[in-house]
């Protein structure tokens, strides 16, 4: 198990990391066996598939045909439940995910293949770039393996961010593995929060709080998460940390109310 209080995320690759967490989250109900045996049975089958091709474009454009066609690895459109669609191993086995855990297998084995592959958090969605030796570059939708270009990205955050935003150079950086499993926890914390897993939730939480420690936000996570889970003492303490903390936060005056309940109840109750 990785210690994320001090860990040096240049050492792991990104599914060492992402296979830690979901150990970490899930315990004895996550096997990473299966999972690390299934990414290499896919690693190799797609080496030999690809592999009766010498140029490189025509070599990707063949592994997302295999991953998106062959292999029919899909977008979790009316998944119930959206950690089903999040645990690697359920995607492997059910070949339905989200932008984030298809993205993630599919960097996975380009990376093993060798191709210059990396992950941009884009404002709307994750999305994938390959970047050529001659300096041109691939964007690409890990829903379905479909090529991006800049009028479909503008379109994404006219329609998701604000009718006047711009796509500009940054929206396209590509994100390091300290970012990227940041969001991939957060993601993670916010469904198991929505499912009312939140003994789950909270692991996820702890994570947090390791790499971040006495973030205000993830200490608010960490007081919504007592509270349904009826520690109030500790629920209480966390949600006045964040007020103090971020009193300008538009949310504040939500989690105002929240401390009122949790205090009145306290008085109810002695």
């Amino acid at each position: 198990m990785i210690d994320f209080s001090c860990i040096d995320f240049s050492k792991f690759s990104l599914i060492d990391l992402i296979i830690s967490i979901t150990s970490t989250i899930r315990g004895k109900d996550f096997c990473s066996d299966f999972v690390i045996s299934e990414l290499k049975s896919k690693v190799e089958e797609a080496n030999l598939y690809i592999n009766s091709e010498t140029d490189d474009k025509k070599r990707f454009k063949k592994l997302l045909y295999l991953f998106y066609v062959r292999w029919n690895f899909t977008s979790s459109n009316g998944v119930y439940k959206l950690s089903d669609s999040l645990w690697i191993d359920n995607v492997l086995k059910n070949k339905k995910g989200t932008a984030i855990s298809l993205g993630i297998i599919f960097f996975h084995i380009s990376k093993e293949l060798n191709f210059p592959l990396s992950i941009v958090l884009f404002p709307t969605q994750l999305i994938l770039r390959v970047d050529w030796s001659k300096g041109d570059k691939y964007l690409v939708d890990p829903f379905n393996g479909q090529f991006l270009n800049d009028h479909i990205l503008e379109v994404w955050l006219k329609g998701n961010i604000s009718p006047t935003a711009k796509l500009n150079k940054n929206d396209l950086k590509a994100d390091n593995f300290l970012t990227i499993i940041k969001k991939v926890l957060n993601t993670f914390k916010t469904a198991l929060m929505e499912e009312k897993k939140m003994d789950l939730a909270l692991i996820a939480n702890k994570i947090l709080l390791q790499i971040t420690p006495n973030d205000p936000y993830e200490i608010r996570d960490r007081g919504l998460i007592y509270s349904q889970l009826d520690c109030d003492h500790i629920a209480l303490a966390d949600l006045i940390y964040f007020i103090e903390h971020c009193p300008e936060d538009p949310i504040s005056e939500i989690i105002k109310i929240q401390i009122h309940s949790i205090e009145q109840k306290k008085v109810v109750l002695h």
